[in-house]
């Protein structure tokens, strides 16, 4: 440490070996003339004064806890000072209201783990690209967007006065996301009385959750709940297998059953799903019309391997899946004659060839065909409208804008999912 009488020395510590770390840092600790820190810390350090018989060095202790108070104290000090951190000063720590109030000349940062990395050491599982968010005098709206994204895993550091691992969890719950992630809690971590607790229902939480804690989450590698449990159609998002690339990016429950319905599905005959995505809508048509040939068409790459995956998953059998350009199987023939003339044929993804995509459609439609088109943009509907209109002996337009309940702690916010037009032709 410099020799300048106001120095300020930052210690991250890890808690579960204070004894080791007071005696490690002995030297440079007893050149300052105050000891400042978390209540917790403090005791700490006092009892490792006492069991050393070293409580004749006068320290002045100062708190930290009260963050405001103790930074007012320390400007008017400017003495030698020791900060007790636990973790990384620099990380959710003190060590940014520090560099607010003092100039950097007068810091000397240290740091220890953070209670992140002692979090993923306990489970034994590497974290380099896991994803965090704080909670701490936040908007829990920034947990939502965060979720949405299906990160692999999210360290979540809680704000115990107010949205605390609970209301995470319910949360987690109504963006129906409960059944796709892991749910653990990690409380007091590195003291001796440190409690690590995975959560499997609301009913699992402890009632007495220490305030020191903080929440991570672990996509499960498989949907716990089994395909006879499913409901018949109207599936939750979060039960689908997704492109890791483009998350959240698939037709959402509200939506889809609107589809199913406009679709008015035969007992037999050929169901085309282009632009499928994840596969959801076709999939679900197979559910309540097994007898139905699916033909799932994707031009992402992997988008393959993600539809088999689902179906997997829901018991049922495409009967074709291409992960190409939907023009380009028109052209190729790649399409067997008893899946050529479809009944039924859902177009999504948009894009700019998306009227070429249904003229080629047209072409091959069996008698009695009903086109279903889900939009997200106004400037397309005029467009297909006039290819579809004169084709078809019944159009309809129609526009669905869904919410979905998010939990804030006792209260509940409406959520918008984005608003939809369904083209519908019976051709």
């Amino acid at each position: 440490m410099p020799n300048e009488s106001n120095q300020i020395h930052v210690m991250g510590i890890d808690t579960s070996s204070t004894e080791s770390f007071f005696e490690t840092k002995k030297k440079t600790i007893f050149k300052a003339e105050i000891i400042t820190g978390p209540r917790r810390i403090l005791d700490s350090f006092k009892t490792w004064l006492n069991d050393k018989n070293l409580k004749n060095h006068k320290f002045e202790f100062i708190e930290t806890d009260k963050l405001n108070d103790f930074i007012d104290q320390l400007k008017k000090k400017k003495k030698t000072t020791i900060v007790f951190s636990g973790g990384d000063p620099l990380w959710f720590g003190i060590g940014r209201l520090l560099i607010q109030n003092f100039p950097l000349s007068q810091l000397h940062f240290e740091p220890a783990a953070t209670s992140f990395q002692l979090a993923f050491s306990r489970l034994g599982k590497p974290w380099q690209n896991t994803q965090w968010i704080s909670l701490h005098g936040r908007d829990p709206i920034l947990f939502e967007k965060a979720i949405k994204k299906l990160p692999s895993s999210l360290v979540v550091l809680t704000d115990s006065n107010k949205y605390g691992a609970k209301e995470v969890y319910q949360l987690l719950n109504s963006l129906g996301l409960e059944r796709k992630y892991q749910f653990w809690t990690f409380e007091r971590l590195g003291y001796q009385n440190e409690r690590i607790i995975k959560i499997n229902s609301i009913r699992d939480f402890p009632t007495d959750i220490d305030p020191l804690h903080l929440v991570i989450l672990f996509e499960k590698e498989e949907p716990l709940i089994k395909s006879k449990d499913l409901p018949l159609f109207g599936i939750e998002d979060s039960f689908f297998l997704q492109n890791p690339d483009c998350p959240g990016l698939m037709t959402k429950k509200e939506v889809r059953v609107q589809i199913l319905a406009e679709l008015n599905l035969p007992n037999k005959g050929v169901i085309w799903d282009i632009g499928s995505g994840v596969g959801s809508i076709g999939l679900e048509a197979l559910r309540i019309s097994p007898n139905l040939k699916l033909v799932s068409v994707d031009k992402r790459i992997g988008s393959k391997n993600i539809i088999e995956e689902n179906a997997r998953r829901l018991e049922v059998n495409p009967s074709l899946i291409i992960e190409d350009e939907a023009l380009n199987i028109f052209k190729g023939n790649k399409l067997t004659y008893n899946l050529l003339h479809p009944d039924r044929v859902i177009i999504g993804g948009g894009g700019s060839k998306l009227n070429l995509i249904i003229e080629e459609t047209i072409k091959l439609i069996n008698s009695n065909c009903v086109i279903v088109i889900p939009l997200i943009s106004l400037k397309s509907i005029s467009r297909l409208e006039s290819i579809l209109k004169p084709k078809a002996h019944k159009f309809s337009i129609s526009q669905h804008q869904s919410y979905r309940g998010v939990s804030i702690g006792d209260d509940i916010r409406l959520s918008p999912l984005n608003p939809v037009f369904i083209l519908k032709a019976e051709v």
